[in-house]
């Protein structure tokens, strides 16, 4: 049974162009959606569209889940919730996710080759580490920060001061984006002077942290100080017969790979748990 909350696919949906999953050719991240769900029906899955609203373990060591809708009994739960990408809370930045903007420097700095984007962040090393990245790629990067100066580690930020085509916008944040159809600029905004100024860009990476889709589940498995489910590669989590597949879990590489991988690893260790309870039951009864 696959409990889908809204639609198919999560963050991979606000990619217009995928490349870094093994396929016959690259495609937007709605197509190889409509691909996974197609493959997941066609080999069987009942799929049920709900909010979960509450997870509860049996006496007998099942779960209950149950969603705004109805409720379902398992030997087995993973969870897969993902996360959510938090905005700086900019005027037009809904318009523009998927047209302009992303999250992910690695997955789309490519298509802003020689182009001038901008960075969204700087309190932390990966903002910093994605600005770096991509002056490699495009021919200016702002990076916009609401502080005087960066917390990113010293050997990043040395580097940071290395590349000529970076401009830091310090003490800033962003008012507005803005473009007809597609992101074509950002005004900034000084948080000293009030000062507004207009960066031509097409495109905006953001990097203002994010935060997982685990809060129904915190008082059934340990979570971390930042919300994310405890787990490591294995996909187990602390309890026995629950697991954890995706960007919702801790891990240090959040990629549609990775993901795609721990939906294995997470489906094989499922069925390994209830082939043991199906045993130890079958020697009880012997």
């Amino acid at each position: 049974l696959l409990i889908e909350k809204e639609a198919f696919g999560g963050q991979i949906t606000l990619s217009p162009h995928v490349e870094n999953y093994p396929f016959t050719r690259p495609m937007s991240g709605n197509e190889l959606v409509e691909v996974l769900v197609e493959q997941v029906m066609n080999l069987g899955a009942d799929v049920e569209v709900g909010a979960v609203v509450d997870v509860s373990e049996n006496a007998d060591k099942t779960v209950t889940v149950r969603t705004d809708y109805q409720e379902f009994t398992g030997r087995t739960l993973i969870i897969a919730t993902g996360l959510k990408h938090r905005l700086p809370g900019a005027e037009g930045e809904q318009k523009f996710i998927g047209s302009g903007i992303s999250f992910c420097a690695v997955c789309d700095g490519a298509f802003f080759k020689d182009k001038a984007v901008a960075v969204i962040g700087g309190g932390n090393t990966p903002a910093v580490q994605d600005a770096i990245y991509l002056s490699k790629i495009c021919s200016k990067v702002y990076l916009i920060h609401r502080r005087s100066e960066f917390r990113a580690e010293k050997h990043v930020a040395d580097g940071l001061a290395a590349c000529a085509n970076i401009e830091p916008v310090l003490n800033s944040t962003v008012a507005r984006f803005i473009g007809e159809g597609k992101l074509s600029g950002i005004v900034v905004k000084n948080r000293e002077t009030g000062e507004e100024r207009e960066l031509s860009v097409s495109g905006a990476f953001i990097a203002v942290g994010f935060a997982p889709n685990n809060g129904v589940f915190a008082e059934l498995v340990k979570l971390d100080e930042s919300g994310f489910i405890r787990s490591g590669e294995d996909c187990k989590t602390s309890r026995p017969e629950i697991f954890a597949a995706g960007d919702c879990r801790t891990k240090s590489v959040r990629q549609l790979v990775t993901a795609g991988a721990d939906g294995g690893v997470a489906a094989i260790a499922a069925c390994e748990y209830i082939d043991s309870m199906q045993n130890a039951e079958k020697a009880a009864e012997s």
